[in-house]
């Protein structure tokens, strides 16, 4: 059984920055496509962006979060990252991260079979 354990979260002004991590329990971290979703206080869970395996040449992201966010990876420690820059109030959600060894990168947002593992969750709020 895969673990993920996000860290990172926090409370932050608009405009600031937060970077979250990710740190997976498995050997095989660097076959998995990865990716980080969030929700909001009454609303789904929506896909935020994901990496794919390996080098993680592919990286994917939501419209929302286009310029502001970067994905990245390291499987020397088995941890993938989120730089989240320019927050603002509508970024605020629980972060998860996620792991699946078959959904591609740009079917990760989209797939209702995505994923293998997935985290806890980590808090990010941003204040007006």
């Amino acid at each position: 059984q895969v673990q993920l354990v996000e860290s990172g979260g926090g409370l932050v002004q608009a405009g600031g920055s937060l970077r979250l991590s990710c740190a997976a329990s498995a050997r095989t971290f660097n076959r998995y496509n990865t990716g980080w979703f969030r929700q909001a206080p009454g609303k789904e869970r929506e896909f935020v962006a994901a990496i794919s395996s390996m080098s993680g040449a592919n990286t994917h992201y939501a419209d929302s979060v286009k310029g502001r966010f970067t994905i990245s990876r390291d499987n020397a420690k088995n941890t993938v990252y989120l730089q989240m820059n320019s927050l603002n109030p509508e970024d605020t959600a629980v972060y998860y991260c996620a792991l699946d060894l078959s959904t591609t990168v740009q079917n990760m947002g989209i797939s209702r079979a995505c994923c293998d593992y997935w985290g806890q969750g980590t808090q990010v709020t941003v204040s007006s």
